[in-house]
């Protein structure tokens, strides 16, 4: 194959690239409906129940089999720092202050209902499930980690400890033990009952009637319940008014930020934001082993086609020079006689050689050698 035709076939492959994904962003646009399981499970989390007990990360650690944390489960000196989920804890409890008060919050996976990760990954090691949790299939993770940088809640994380088969883990809404009729671990571990585990819509008709019979307790807002286009796990927080001035306003929904909540999220669905652009991936991820062979069939074509004509070169040459000296001999011979002329091919050999070991080891190579 000549340049020409390579990048010929390469310019045809990329507009049909092009045009795919253009397709492809479109219908990821144009056809999201969600929640996509209306009868899938959730849970909602009350915060003015929650004390900060860390039993929850207690029995998220026994059903899952996770590692022993350094501090045990009944220090709770741990709250008096922000912690995020890792690949030993995938849940954690942090404590926040709201309006002078401690109020504590429980962190993990939201299972989205149209999961940003699961549109993120090429190698579809994401899926949601009927049963509300959005399960990770590692046995074709490629460790792109564009799961965790999509992710709105910065949940994934990734195990840079293996050094042979790091996977990206996360919280898993307890998956085995829902098909096996039983409460994810956390929920079960709960001495408060502020985790309530349930069908999403009937988590929701819960909610609404708790803000509705404690007027002033929560705030007038289900988190998830929209956000980001609806999650399975949702909040409930504290009513705490921010008193207004001239200076400031109103600022709605502080006290979900207060939480360490992203309130700018939109009701949109976070796949519809990353599943057309990155739905082109496969096609670039299957097409690029054949732009840089292509690539690199050219440059070996050009430098095999350099270091024949090289030697062509360097074969003209000595045999040119070889004629030039045997021409120089044979007029030694007729004019010095035969001795002469045998010394003096000796003396030009000598120097021909000479010449070409100091070339040799010169460093240059090619035309400059």
């Amino acid at each position: 194959m000549n340049r020409r035709r390579f990048l010929t076939i390469l310019g045809s492959a990329g507009l049909a690239s092009a045009l795919s994904t253009a397709k492809t962003a479109h219908a990821a646009g144009g056809t999201h409906t969600w929640p996509y399981h209306e009868n899938s499970y959730g849970v909602l989390h009350d915060t003015t129940r929650c004390i900060g007990c860390r039993r929850c990360e207690a029995g998220c650690n026994k059903v899952n089999n996770l590692p022993k944390p350094d501090k045990s489960f009944d220090d709770l000196s741990v709250l008096d720092k922000n912690r995020r989920m890792t690949p030993t804890s995938w849940t954690v409890v942090n404590k926040y202050e709201l309006n002078g008060k401690p109020v504590f919050r429980k962190l993990q996976c939201f299972h989205c209902n149209d999961p940003a990760c699961a549109s993120a990954c090429f190698a579809k090691c994401f899926q949601k499930q009927p049963d509300g949790s959005v399960a990770y299939d590692g046995s074709q993770c490629v460790g792109c980690r564009y799961c965790m940088v999509a992710c709105p809640f910065y949940v994934p994380s990734f195990e840079y400890d293996d050094a042979w088969d790091p996977l990206v883990v996360k919280c898993t809404f307890c998956e085995p033990r829902l098909k096996e009729g039983k409460l994810p671990g956390c929920v079960e571990a709960c001495p408060m009952d502020a985790l309530t585990f349930g069908r999403r819509s009937d988590l929701i008709k819960v909610a609404r009637a708790r803000i509705k019979n404690n007027p002033g307790k929560y705030v007038d807002y289900i988190y998830g319940e929209w956000d980001a286009g609806g999650t399975a796990w949702m909040v409930l927080a504290p009513s705490a008014p921010v008193a207004a001035s001239k200076d400031s306003h109103q600022a709605t929904g502080h006290e979900f930020a207060s939480l360490g909540l992203d309130t700018h999220l939109g009701n949109r669905p976070m796949g519809e934001l990353t599943g057309g652009a990155l739905g082109a991936v496969p096609m670039i991820v299957a097409f690029w082993p054949v732009l840089f062979g292509g690539a690199y069939a050219i440059a070996k074509r050009r430098e095999a086609m350099h270091k024949a004509e090289t030697e062509t070169i360097v074969k003209e040459a000595k045999e040119d020079m070889a004629a030039a000296m045997d021409a120089a001999v044979r007029k030694i011979a007729e004019t010095q006689g035969p001795g002469m002329a045998d010394t003096a091919r000796q003396a030009m050999a000598d120097a021909l050689k000479a010449r070409e070991n100091t070339c040799a080891n010169c460093g240059h190579h090619g035309e400059d050698k």
